[in-house]
């Protein structure tokens, strides 16, 4: 080999090497926890993380419902945008005292958002996201725009109640009232009530009220005779096609919605349906392992175990158990669920538990871990949870955090990134992380009850 080739060929290893080592070094970093920042900085450093990614949004992708942080560009649900991204994030920049930002933004979607539009939409999605932002951001701010804003919202919604049964079809047309999807779930049936409920007593039409409760009553009247419900329903018939019954998505947040709208609203309706259910999950689904205590898959009917698969969604429950009084079940899930986020540095969407091996192993950005460390910390003062909150959010910086904004990860196991930010991102997983370490006077979760979107509803009424 000719000497100076040779020379060549060594110098190139070692400035491979230096890079390498540069790389990990980076990466270390960026990895390392830093438990040295008090509770306001870290509170502090979330809201950067925010400004982080509300600015990219602004820059790529204004106007528009979402942000594709790889792209540099943006998505929208439907042919016309709903400021999905805006709408969600207002509250959230109310909370972190961004009041420039908020004032500017709240004056942009009045302006601008219209929902005389001849588009289907999912009646779920959009409950939560909008109409739930929306009225949290009128109880904030006061402008009696908003709530304008959301009674024409759900009024354009309201057909969707319409089937023989009374639960809601999955699609409605805002402008055309046509409907679609007969075949729903417990979570799109039975999260609607904190949104339409509330809607019902800031504007006196009992309508919204009586429609949302209706639909939850229908279901529940329709679970096993071992008090489970299953995966999907027709809502024409009223009759169970999939008997896979569990608290992941699909089902989730029909059970956080029995407890917090017997809360909200003083129904005791609602409070024995949530006693009653609990007590079911807690004897069938409930899975009391050596590898700790998680919520699997079970027969609605019999209630033998059909799966052993636990997820990035089933991690809402804690804060709900611990919510409803049962700390000793929520502290026991929650050490399961972070179990789950440091087997491999960030969470995956499911695992099975008997195993610890990955299942699905995408990451969008969830926020039920943090939410429910939120709720752990708050309701036991415990500095286990700002330790779990703290390396919760610093694998958010090291795996997600991109050029713009944050990206969602395809793999947690490889950490490739996906081209997605999804406007929950805003307006649950960085609330939760910044209510976590804010001063408690931010806001008193004792006063408010936080929708499945985090937005949070006071009761004025």
């Amino acid at each position: 080999m000719p000497r100076n080739l040779f020379k060549l060929l060594f110098a190139c290893a070692v400035l491979s090497t230096h890079l390498a080592s540069a790389q990990n070094t980076v990466h270390n970093a960026a990895a390392t926890p830093k438990k040295n920042l008090t509770n306001a900085e870290m509170a502090n450093r979330v809201r950067q993380e925010f400004l982080h990614a509300w600015n990219g949004y602004k820059k790529y992708a204004w106007g528009h419902d979402e942000l594709k942080p790889l792209s540099k560009s943006y998505r929208d649900w439907h042919s016309v945008s709903l400021y999905m991204t805006p709408v969600d994030a207002l509250d959230t920049m109310v909370l972190m005292g961004l009041k420039t930002e908020a004032a500017s933004t709240r004056e942009y979607i009045v302006k601008n958002l219209s929902f005389d539009q001849d588009i289907e939409v999912k009646n779920f999605e959009v409950t939560i996201r909008m109409l739930g932002g929306l009225l949290s951001a009128y109880q904030l701010t006061g402008d009696k725009r908003l709530l304008a804003m959301a009674d024409d919202l759900g009024t354009r919604l309201l057909p969707a109640f319409n089937s023989p049964t009374g639960m809601p079809y999955m699609y409605v047309n805002l402008k055309t009232g046509a409907t679609r999807g007969a075949v729903s779930n417990p979570a799109e049936i039975g999260t609607l009530l904190i949104e339409f409920g509330t809607l019902s007593k800031l504007t006196g039409k009992p309508i919204y009220y009586e429609k949302a409760k209706h639909a939850l009553v229908e279901l529940y009247n329709r679970r096993s005779p071992i008090g489970l419900v299953g995966s999907s329903i027709n809502v024409e018939t009223g009759v169970w096609t999939d008997p896979a019954s569990h608290v992941s998505g699909g089902i989730d947040s029909y059970y956080e919605y029995l407890l917090k709208c017997s809360i909200l609203f003083d129904d005791k309706d609602c409070a024995r349906m949530w006693q009653s259910s609990i007590a079911a999950l807690n004897k069938y689904v409930a899975d009391d392992t050596t590898n700790g205590l998680w919520y699997g898959t079970v027969d609605m009917n019999t209630g033998a175990r059909m799966a052993t698969h636990f997820g990035a969604l089933d991690a809402f429950f804690p804060a709900v158990l611990a919510l409803g009084g049962d700390i000793d079940r929520a502290r026991r899930l929650q050490e399961s669920s972070y179990k789950m986020w440091t087997a491999f540095g960030i969470e995956p969407e499911e695992l099975d538990y008997s195993t610890m091996k990955v299942t699905s192993g995408g990451y969008p950005l969830r926020p039920e871990i943090m939410e429910s460390a939120y709720y752990l910390h708050h309701y036991t003062n415990d500095p286990r949870y700002l330790e779990m909150g703290r390396t919760i959010f610093d694998s958010l910086v090291t795996y997600c955090k991109a050029d713009v904004g944050y990206a969602a990860l395809k793999n947690v196991e490889t950490k490739e990134k996906r081209d997605n930010m999804e406007s929950f991102f805003f307006a649950e997983t960085l609330k939760y992380s910044y209510l976590l370490f804010a001063p408690a006077k931010t806001l008193d979760l004792n006063k408010v009850v936080f929708n499945t979107e985090a937005h949070p509803i006071r009761k004025t009424w």
